[in-house]
C-alpha cells in the first residue's frame, strides 16, 4: 500500500518527463535521474553474496551483453571477488514482501548498478528492464544506461502466450526465438499446443506410431485451410515434424533460464485424429483411418472412446512421459469442442454412462476429465483445460482456461476454481490486427493493438474474493493460416507488448498515447533485428452515436500520430477531403468513406466504408424472443436500430443467433405511417452463416395482435460460398403502426458437403429498416 500515491500519479508524470525511456511493460515506479552508467570492458557482474543461487541469471545477463556488444563481462562470485573493481553490476537477493516473488528493485547510478529481488525470477526481470535501455543489436556504441530508480512487480501471476504447432510445425529454433520475445516482455508462461487433429508433435517413446504416423499428413497447401479435402487411401504424407524428447528438454532448460514455465497441452478427449490415425483402437469404431490432412475431419474419428479402459491406460502412459519431461505444475488436457455424436452411437460409451450412473454424454465427458485429473493429481500435478471442461460438472482440482468469451471463467471463479482468461475477443492473435485489405490472410476476427491494450482480465461480474481466482490471462496463436516463422512474428508483434502491459503494469496506469509513444522505440529494435511486425492498424473505425435522438458518426484511427480524412459523396478520401475534427451529423442515408493519414501520406490501402440508413426506427428498443449469442452482440442489444449497416466482415454490427429463428419486435414509441420494411442478412458459407429460409414482416398497433405484411423468400443458394449480403425487403401502401416485427427462419440443416453438414446454421442480421 505504500506505493498507492505513486501509482495514482503514474500516468501523468512518468513518461512525459522521461521520453528517452521506453520500457514495456511500464514499471510500477520509475524515477529517472541525471547521468548514466556506461558498461565497458572494466565492468563486472557481482554475485559474490549469492554465487550459487544467481549463477544462471548472471550467465544470462553476460550472454545478452556479449550479443549486443561483444563484451564478455566477468562474473565475480564468492570465489573470485575483485575488491578493486569499480564498474560493478551487483545482483542481490533480499527479503522484501512488498515486491512479491517476481518483483525487483533496479538502481542505476553513474558509479554502478544494483538489481535486488526476492528470487532469481525478479533478478531476471530487472535485467530485462535494464536491457531495454540498451541497443537491440550488436554495436560499437557505448552501452549507456540512464540513471534511474525502479520498483516493479507484476499485477498477475499467469502472464502467458500460446503457440499451436500442430496445424503448422515450427522447429526448435523458432520456439527459442518465441521464448526470447516472451522473456523480453516479462511473460512467464508458454502454453505449447503439441497435439491436435492435424499433427502429434511430441515424441512418446512407448508409442512410436504417434510420431511415425501422427506427426505427418497429406497437406493441400494450395487450398484454403477450411476447404482442404480429406486424404485418399494410399496418399503419401508430404508435411510434418515433431520434437524429440532431447529437444524438448533443451527447450525447457532454455525457458527456465528466462523464468518461463512451459505448459504442455495434450488434447483429449477430442481433437485427436492424429492419435487415432496412429492407433485406431483408441476410437469408438476402432477402424483404420485415412491419412491425416489439413483442414476438416468430417469423415474421420477424432475423439477417444470414453468407454474403453485401454484409452485411459494409453493416456496414463503418455502423460507419465509428459510429466517426466515437463516440470510445470500444470498439464493442459484440452477438453474443447468434443463432438459427442460418436459416443451416442458407441455401445461401450453407452455402457459406461449406465454403469457410472451418468445422465448423458456431457457427464461422460466430465467422467473422462475427472478420471484423468485423478491420475495427474497422483503425480503431484494439476490439470488445466478449455472452458468446455465445465460441461457435465467440473473436476475438483481443475483450472479453467476461458476462451469462449469470459462466461466460462466467471462460472468457474464463482465455483472457487482458478481461471486463466483467454477470450477470443481480444486475445486470439490469429485474428486480424489491421485492415484485412492490407494484412496477410487470417482466420477472421479483428483484434487490434488498441483492443488488446484496453483488455481487462478481471470481469466486473466477480466479487473481490472471486476475482482472486483469476490467475491472469494469455494470448493464443492458432496456426491454420500461420505457416512460417515470419508469420508467427507478424501475428504476435506488437500485440504481445500490449498484453504484457495489461498483465504486468497497474491497471490505473493505462495510457494508450503513452504506450504508443514508447512502442516506437521498440519498432526500431524490431527493424534492427529483422523481425517481421505489423506497422499498425490504419483502418478507420466508424461508429454511430445517438445524441438527443439525432444520429452522428465518429471516426477514429489507432495509427501513431494519425489523422482521419473522410468523404460523404462516394469519392475516395485524400488529404484534400474533410479532416475529421468531431462527430459527423447524419442528416440523410449516406455512405462515409474514411482513410488514415500519417505525415500527409494516406496509409489506408482501401478506405473504410460504412453505410448509414436514416429511418424511423433509429435508436428504438429491440426485444428478442430468442436471445442473441453473447459472442455476436455487435455494438449492443439495439444494434438492429443503430442506423449503421453491416459489411461482409462478420465481426462488426451483426447480431448472430445459432440454431434458432431470429424474432425481433421494435416499439416505434408512437403510431407512425410506414411503407417499407427491410432486414439485411449475411451469408458466409465457411463460417456456417447462412441466409434465413425466409423473412416474415408483421405490424401492430398494440404490440399484441400482429398482421402479416409479407413473407420474403430467400433467393441465395445454400451452396454459394461467396460472402454476401441480401436485403429482405417489402414495400406496401402506407399504413399506421406502432410495433413492427420480423421473423427470420433459420436454416435447420447445413447443406450436404458442408463441413457442418446436417447441423443448424447461424443467422447474422444487421439493420432493421423502417420507412
Amino acid at each position: 500500500m505504500k506505493y498507492f500515491l505513486l501509482l495514482f500519479f503514474f500516468p501523468t508524470c512518468l513518461f512525459a518527463q522521461n521520453q528517452q525511456l521506453s520500457i514495456v511493460p511500464a514499471p510500477v515506479i520509475l524515477v529517472q535521474r541525471d547521468g548514466a552508467f556506461v558498461i565497458n570492458d572494466q565492468t563486472n557482474i557481482d554475485i559474490s553474496l549469492h554465487s550459487k543461487s544467481l549463477q544462471s541469471a548472471a550467465t544470462f545477463f553476460r550472454n545478452a551483453i556479449k550479443e549486443i556488444s561483444g563484451l564478455n563481462l566477468p562474473i565475480h562470485s564468492e570465489n573470485s571477488v575483485d575488491k578493486n573493481a569499480k564498474q560493478t553490476i551487483a545482483l542481490l537477493l533480499i527479503k522484501d514482501s512488498s515486491i512479491g516473488l517476481e518483483g525487483y528493485h533496479l538502481n542505476v547510478s553513474s558509479k554502478g548498478i544494483q538489481i535486488k529481488a526476492n528470487t532469481q525470477a525478479g533478478i531476471i526481470y530487472g535485467i530485462q528492464t535494464l536491457l531495454q535501455t540498451l541497443p537491440a543489436v550488436q554495436t560499437n556504441a557505448a552501452l549507456s544506461v540512464p540513471c534511474m530508480e525502479v520498483t516493479d512487480f507484476p499485477r498477475f501471476k499467469w502472464r502467458g502466450m500460446h503457440l499451436d504447432v500442430s496445424r503448422h510445425f515450427f522447429g526448435p529454433n523458432l520456439i527459442k526465438q518465441y521464448l526470447d520475445l516472451l522473456a523480453a516482455y516479462k511473460f512467464n508462461t508458454f502454453h505449447w499446443h503439441l497435439v491436435d487433429d492435424q499433427g502429434w508433435r511430441i515424441q512418446i517413446k512407448k508409442y512410436p506410431a504417434l510420431t511415425n504416423t501422427g506427426a505427418w499428413r497429406v497437406d493441400h497447401t494450395n487450398t484454403v485451410w477450411g476447404s482442404r479435402p480429406q486424404a485418399k487411401e494410399g496418399e503419401a504424407p508430404t508435411y510434418g515434424g515433431y520434437y524429440t524428447q532431447a529437444q524438448i528438454k533443451e527447450i525447457i532448460a532454455y525457458a527456465s533460464a528466462r523464468n518461463i514455465t512451459i505448459v504442455p497441452e495434450i488434447e483429449m478427449p477430442g481433437h485427436v485424429a492424429s492419435a487415432i490415425a496412429s492407433y485406431p483402437f483408441l476410437s469408438c469404431t476402432q477402424q483404420k483411418q485415412l491419412p491425416l490432412t489439413g483442414g476438416n475431419y468430417t469423415n474421420m474419428a477424432s475423439n477417444y472412446c470414453a468407454g474403453n479402459d485401454s484409452v485411459f491406460h494409453f493416456l496414463e502412459n503418455v502423460l507419465t512421459e509428459v510429466i517426466d519431461l515437463f516440470p510445470s505444475q500444470y498439464i493442459h488436457i484440452g477438453g474443447d469442442e468434443v463432438d459427442k455424436s460418436s459416443w451416442k452411437k458407441c455401445a461401450k460409451c453407452q455402457l459406461r454412462i449406465r454403469s457410472e450412473k451418468l445422465k448423458d454424454e456431457d457427464e461422460l465427458q466430465s467422467y473422462f476429465i475427472k478420471r484423468i485429473e485423478q491420475f495427474v493429481s497422483s503425480k503431484k500435478r494439476k490439470i488445466i483445460g478449455w472452458d468446455e471442461i465445465l460441461e457435465g460438472g467440473l473436476a475438483p482440482g481443475a483450472t479453467v482456461m476461458s476462451w469462449r468469451g469470459e462466461a466460462g471463467g466467471i462460472a468457474a471463479a464463482k465455483m472457487n476454481h482458478d481461471v486463466v482468461m483467454t477470450p477470443g475477443n481480444p486475445v486470439y492473435f490469429d485474428h486480424y490486427q489491421g485492415d484485412p485489405a492490407s494484412e496477410p490472410v487470417a482466420i477472421g476476427g479483428f483484434n487490434t493493438l488498441k483492443k488488446v491494450y484496453y483488455y481487462e482480465p478481471l470481469p466486473k461480474e466477480l466479487t473481490t474474493q472471486e476475482a482472486k481466482h483469476v490467475l491472469g490471462a494469455q494470448a493464443n496463436l492458432w496456426t491454420e493460416y500461420v505457416t512460417t516463422p515470419k508469420q508467427v512474428e507478424y501475428m504476435v508483434l506488437p500485440r504481445m507488448l500490449a498484453l504484457s502491459e495489461v498483465l504486468w503494469s497497474p491497471s490505473s496506469a493505462k495510457d494508450w498515447n503513452g504506450f504508443n509513444e514508447r512502442l516506437q522505440q521498440h519498432f526500431k529494435g524490431f527493424d534492427q533485428k529483422g523481425l517481421n511486425y505489423s506497422k499498425g492498424n490504419f483502418k478507420v473505425d466508424i461508429k454511430p452515436i445517438l445524441k438527443e435522438g439525432k444520429l452522428y458518426a465518429t471516426l477514429s484511427t489507432e495509427a501513431y500520430k494519425g489523422q482521419v480524412y473522410y468523404t460523404t459523396n462516394g469519392e475516395k478520401p485524400s488529404i484534400q477531403s474533410h479532416l475529421y475534427e468531431g462527430p459527423v451529423a447524419i442528416n440523410s442515408s449516406l455512405t462515409i468513406k474514411a482513410s488514415t493519414v500519417v505525415n500527409n501520406e494516406v496509409k489506408s490501402v482501401i478506405p473504410a466504408e460504412q453505410q448509414f440508413a436514416l429511418h424511423k426506427a433509429i435508436g428504438k428498443k429491440v426485444n428478442y424472443t430468442n436471445p442473441i449469442s453473447r459472442y455476436y452482440m455487435a455494438d449492443g442489444p439495439n444494434s438492429l436500430t443503430d442506423g449503421i449497416k453491416g459489411t461482409t466482415a462478420i465481426n462488426q454490427f451483426w447480431h448472430g443467433i445459432s440454431a434458432k429463428d431470429l424474432i425481433a419486435v421494435i416499439d416505434l414509441e408512437e403510431e407512425k405511417n410506414i411503407q417499407l420494411l427491410s432486414l439485411g442478412c449475411l451469408q458466409n458459407y465457411n463460417d456456417w452463416i447462412m441466409m434465413p429460409e425466409w423473412v416474415k414482416f408483421e405490424v401492430s398497433l398494440d404490440g399484441v395482435h400482429f398482421t402479416e405484411i409479407k413473407t420474403v423468400a430467400n433467393t441465395v443458394s445454400t451452396s454459394d460460398k461467396a460472402a454476401q449480403i441480401k436485403n429482405f425487403t417489402t414495400s406496401f401502401t402506407s399504413m399506421k403502426a406502432r410495433y413492427v416485427k420480423v421473423t427470420a427462419k433459420v436454416l435447420d440443416q447445413l447443406p450436404k458437403g458442408h463441413s457442418g453438414e446436417g447441423k443448424p446454421a447461424w443467422i447474422f442480421a444487421d439493420e432493421f429498416i423502417v420507412e
